[in-house]
């Protein structure tokens, strides 16, 4: 492309609007400024970029290949601040990263609040984080390794340190007065924390209150004192519940004394709850992370393993169906309709399965209402049961015209529909009780057990009335 064309490329994707109608980067803009990237022209692809929304210019780099990247990076380096870091997809910022020196790094994450500058800092290799850390000023640095000393996914690494407290003695002026008198002090809050002189929260004041309130009144009089209090040890899958639970804004962190030591806003909160949703849809079918920007070698091996589990499964299956061989050889219309009993069990299962991992992320089902859901899954499975095994039989007699095998077949439908609505339920839930995420593990047992009930009672019950004898 000469350098005339570049130039009207530019000037057109500088004159138009850069996104979609869903609000996604346009493909001639992406490719606008990487041509400008790619010809030596930074000074045009600063003008491209520049008047973007820190997501967007994140989202610039998702789209850009990986081998295109540090020359965009070095293009609009000026422009690539913590706010752009900060909703950077993993991977990418991860390469991003690997391409600057822990100084670089640091002043990044130092224009970052706490929660934001550790999700950058907490992916680094221990060495890398160590000289990063030793890049950072002293209070910083005090900030985030304290973060990082908490557990991964805990409100803990997820609160950030710059709040406004204040004492309850004070009045509504004291506290405009502190607000407008520290420079210093946070700009992006929704409301203040009321504390003791322990530190101890015992309270909370919005802003609005505090903008419609007379100086004089004590801020003790206008506080609201029952607020959700989030010790800093609680995973960050039940903090986003609080939050949707009880409408929170932001919300207090504690520590195990029961002190102040930061607050988690629902920006944040926003982040966790598609996080966890979309975790648990790729748990449920062993896909990993399934992040289209994680490397290749990473995919491959978290796809491998579990495919490698369900061979084992299926060939658990396989060796039911081996027990029955010679039904099969007598009688080879068994052979045409295993497929459709182990099918519809697997997916009845899976029905319930979704509905039961849905059900425990968001704390819907507990030890008082276990045994209610399982009647009610049980219900379900027996009617569906019934319809299926209906159609099956009454389909299979019309193709094939052997009443028996019609009834065998509507049985064994039957009867694997209820199985699957069964261990739907009573897997995820005994999974969850012994700890293990059911999210994870659950699809192997419930597709395993549906299709090895599903082969025993059809080829089992074609064997008992004789089929093909």
């Amino acid at each position: 492309m000469s350098e005339t064309e570049l130039s009207h490329e530019i000037a057109d994707a500088e004159g138009e609007n850069q996104l979609d109608e869903d609000d996604r980067l346009k493909p001639e803009y992406v490719r606008a400024v990487l041509d400008a990237v790619e010809a030596g022209d930074a000074e045009g692809a600063r003008a491209l970029v520049e008047p973007l929304h820190p997501a967007d210019i994140a989202d610039l780099f998702e789209l850009t290949p990986h081998e295109d990247r540090p020359g965009l990076a070095h293009a609009v380096a000026d422009l690539l601040d913590g706010d752009v870091l900060a909703e950077m997809n993993d991977y990418v910022r991860e390469d991003l990263i690997d391409a600057l020196d822990p100084r670089e790094v640091a002043d990044l994450a130092s224009e970052l609040d706490t929660d934001d500058a550790v999700a950058i800092i907490e992916d680094l290799d221990a060495d890398e984080q160590r000289e990063v850390l030793r890049q950072m000023e002293p209070d910083d640095r005090a900030a985030i390794e304290e973060a990082l000393s908490y557990p991964e996914e805990s409100a803990g690494r997820l609160m950030q340190r710059e709040l406004i407290a204040v004492p309850e003695h004070w009045t509504v002026g004291d506290a405009i007065d502190y607000l407008r008198g520290h420079e210093e002090l946070t700009t992006d809050f929704w409301e203040i924390f009321v504390v003791d002189p322990g530190h101890k929260p015992v309270g909370t004041c919005q802003l609005s209150w505090i903008l419609r309130t007379p100086r004089f009144v004590s801020i003790a009089d206008v506080m609201k004192r029952e607020q959700t209090l989030i010790p800093t040890d609680m995973d960050q899958e039940e903090v986003a519940l609080r939050f949707q639970k009880y409408a929170l804004i932001s919300a207090a962190v504690t520590d195990a004394s029961g002190r102040l030591v930061g607050m988690i806003t629902v920006d944040d909160i926003v982040h966790i709850i598609q996080e966890e949703a979309g975790e648990d849809t790729l748990l449920l079918s062993g896909a990993g992370d399934g992040d289209i920007n994680e490397p290749i070698r990473f995919t491959v091996r978290t796809r491998l393993t579990w495919l490698t589990i369900n061979l084992g499964a299926t060939m658990l299956s396989a060796s039911v169906i081996g027990l029955f061989q010679g039904e099969i050889a007598r009688y080879a219309l068994l052979a045409v309709l295993m497929p459709i009993i182990s099918a519809l069990g697997g997916n009845a299962g899976t029905q319930t399965l979704a509905v039961m991992v849905r059900a425990l992320a968001m704390n819907q089902l507990t030890s008082s209402n276990t045994l209610r859901m399982l009647g009610r899954e049980f219900s379900v499975a027996m009617c569906n049961g019934a319809a299926l095994g209906m159609i099956g039989a009454l389909g299979s007699y019309v193709v094939f015209r052997d009443p028996t095998l019609s009834a065998v077949f509507g049985i064994a439908m039957s009867f694997n529909s209820l199985v699957a609505g069964i261990v739907g339920v009573i897997v995820p839930v005994t999974l969850d009780r012994a700890n293990i995420d059911p999210a994870v593990s659950s699809a192997v047992f419930v597709t395993t057990i549906t299709d090895i009930m599903g082969f025993l009672s059809f080829l089992g019950l074609a064997a008992l009335v004789g089929l093909g004898g």
